[in-house]
């Protein structure tokens, strides 16, 4: 069965000068706000389409990944996801570097390097994404 969530966002005035809000509207989780500093320079207490990219590319990675393991009869203990989202102003963004540590018993650092790998590239996340993405793995066994 497939599912369709929903964000929406309003904008006024210019790139520059203006602000907007984006809000989950599936979850309604909340509305944050977002700026062209927010973006391009710091954070500052907003959000910026390129945070909201990691957020989702963390998860589905991590979700992803557990599934392989699970699947291969070695469930994890437990994974945790950093994704690193890179904003060029005037280009874009140029690249993603997805970071994860996993505590999986009854595997070895080169399997779970080779689920990470698998799992990177099925993300479905992975999958929607045209730049570059590159994976470091930790491993505690």
């Amino acid at each position: 069965m497939a599912t369709t969530r929903t964000a929406s966002a309003h904008w006024e005035g210019s790139l520059m000068e203006g602000s907007g809000q984006v809000t989950m509207e599936s979850s309604g989780l909340g509305t944050y706000d977002v700026t062209w500093p927010s973006r391009a320079e710091e954070p500052n207490g907003r959000t910026s389409p390129e945070e909201l990219i990691a957020a989702a590319h963390s998860t589905c990675f991590s979700m992803a990944l557990s599934h392989a393991l699970a699947q291969a009869g070695t469930p994890p203990t437990s994974l945790d996801t950093t994704a690193d989202v890179t904003f060029q102003p005037g280009t874009g963004i140029t690249g993603i570097v997805l970071k994860v540590t996993g505590s999986v018993p009854g595997i070895s650092a080169e399997q779970f390097q080779e689920a990470a790998e698998g799992a990177k590239t099925g993300c479905p996340v992975s999958q929607a994404l045209s730049v570059p993405i590159e994976l470091e793995v930790s491993f505690a066994d």
